[in-house]
């Protein structure tokens, strides 16, 4: 027998696996912890260069002033808000879009159904940078610069989105859909009693991508928020960062930390269906 299938193998195995976990988790723990202990000091303990470890004393004042007026003016409850409208409604656009694109490439035998998809995937090997000038130019002579609309449309397609769907739907069973006919259901109604019912945990792992997604998005906002009305969290922050002696570091981190709570909150309530969406297949 192995060492490695001996109880002393596995047990060193173990322990140099649950090593590199916990290092891991410092690694990245440790940043974050430093950012919310942070918002709890005042402008000066940051200022001076210390590392706070530990809770301060401002902490009520500091989330206080960030969320009525922010360190910009802007208050960051106003950015959340945006923020939080623009990943909604790309995560809920991009599923909705891309669910009824692999529905009609895989369920409608129409000619040239291929090369539309293959179309569509070739998107993914073009960068946001290399069309984001000419959609900025399109998004600007519609007269969408510095609204919402600006802010989703432009990005509110997926194509990985679109092929995950579709390698989805080719698993369905053909008798499914023979079924389907036989009990005169039309395409509408297979796509709403038969599909969308087996798609809700793939649905709901894709919202948590693309939730995160929506909300961690800057280049684009960057070029179409230029006022204070559509200003997303992650542009505010940015612009809160001034040379190092203008910038009030204790509320650049409670920006921070409160910019973290709307993912963290959609990670966790919906952890069991992304694990299950991630893992299982329904049929």
């Amino acid at each position: 027998m192995s060492t490695t299938d001996s109880p002393g193998g596995r047990a060193g195995t173990d322990w140099l696996a649950h090593a590199v976990l916990l290092l891991g988790v410092v690694l990245f723990a440790l940043p974050l912890w430093i950012v919310l202990m942070g918002s709890s000091h005042d402008a000066a303990t940051i200022g001076r260069g210390e590392v706070p470890l530990l809770p301060g004393p401002h902490a009520a004042e500091n989330y206080a002033a960030a969320w009525g007026r922010g360190p910009t003016g802007v208050p960051v409850a106003r950015m959340l808000w945006n923020s939080t409208v623009m990943a909604l409604c790309v995560a809920v656009g991009k599923i909705a879009i891309s669910i009824l694109s692999a529905y009609a490439v895989v369920f409608f035998r129409l000619p040239g159904r291929n090369l539309v998809f293959w179309s569509i995937f070739l998107t993914l090997m073009l960068p946001v940078e290399v069309r984001i000038f000419p959609t900025f130019k399109v998004v600007s002579d519609l007269g969408l610069v510095n609204t919402y609309a600006g802010l989703i449309i432009p990005i509110i397609a997926s194509a990985t989105a679109t092929l995950l769907f579709r390698q989805f739907f080719l698993t369905i069973p053909d008798e499914f859909v023979e079924a389907a006919k036989m009990d005169g259901a039309g395409p509408l109604r297979f796509f709403r009693d038969v599909v969308l019912p087996l798609s809700r945990t793939n649905m709901a792992a894709l919202f948590v991508i693309l939730f995160v997604y929506g909300w961690n998005q800057y280049l684009w906002p960057l070029l179409v928020a230029t006022s204070e009305d559509v200003e997303t969290v992650v542009i505010g922050m940015v612009k809160m960062i001034g040379s190092e002696s203008n910038t009030d570091w204790s509320l650049v981190m409670t920006t921070c930390v409160l910019a973290l709570l709307p993912p963290v909150l959609v990670v966790l309530l919906m952890q069991r269906w992304f694990v299950k969406g991630l893992t299982e297949t329904e049929k």
